[in-house]
Formats: C-alpha cells, structure tokens, sequence
C-alpha cells in the first residue's frame, strides 16, 4: 500500500498546509456536511504528511484510507485515531455510495474539534521529527 519515497521539506510543507487550509475551511464552514468533509480530508491529509515525514507515500487502491488511518494511529500513538476516523470514514462512504447521511450541527463540531486535537498532536510530533518548515 505504501511505497518508500523521498519528499522534499517543500513538497511536505505544501501537504502540510492543505491538511491545515481544510482544517480552517471545515472550521468556519456553516453548513455541516461540509465541515464534516473538510475535516475528514483534513485528517487524510495530516495522515499523508506523518507518511511523507517518515519517506512514505500511499498508493492509490482499494482501502488506502484505511491504511492512512493505521498509520497515523500508529506513528501518534493513539488507538482513538483508527476508532473515530474509520468511524468518519464509513459515513463519508455511506453519504457517497448508500444515498446520504446527515451530519448534526453537533456531530460536525465534534469530529472538526477532535481533528484540532488530532493536528496539535501531529505538530507535537512534527517538533520531534523535524522534515520541513511549517
């Protein structure tokens, strides 16, 4: 699912920043669908810069969101992440492919405060593996 891969600290940063441009967008969004998908890229998109960081670079193929998710579980040493972000996941898939799913005003709040706490845990992390400039 993963193959070895050198990132430039420029190619990181700009992952780096996408991850936290969703993170902002899912944020200030009023519509909660919205801040839900936001929040949940933004959480793929953390997952790949842990990867990127560690010379990882995911393959597009069945279940690489699965696979992302187990990785950035792993290396932040937090079982929680794989529980609710697969939670995520499967409510992403069930509005994509099953016909749609509502997300509360509430339910949307939540999952974009624990994807906060998620990206301030990966910057901890970032300080301790220091591969590109924030």
């Amino acid at each position: 699912m993963f193959e070895r891969f050198h990132f430039t600290k420029k190619q990181i940063g700009i992952y780096h920043r996408s991850a936290m441009r969703d993170l902002k967008i899912a944020s200030e969004a009023s519509v909660p669908e919205v801040s839900f998908r936001f929040a949940y890229d933004a959480l793929l998109k953390l997952s790949i810069v842990v990867c990127a960081v560690h010379g990882l670079r995911v393959k597009s193929k069945k279940g690489h969101h699965v696979e992302l998710i187990s990785k950035l579980a792993n290396f932040l040493h937090d079982i929680e992440i794989e529980v609710l972000a697969n939670e995520m996941r499967s409510k992403r898939n069930w509005d994509l492919y099953g016909g749609g799913v509502i997300i509360t005003p509430k339910e949307a709040k939540n999952y974009v405060r624990w994807v906060r706490l998620i990206s301030q845990k990966a910057e901890k992390y970032f300080e301790k593996h220091p591969r590109f400039d924030i």
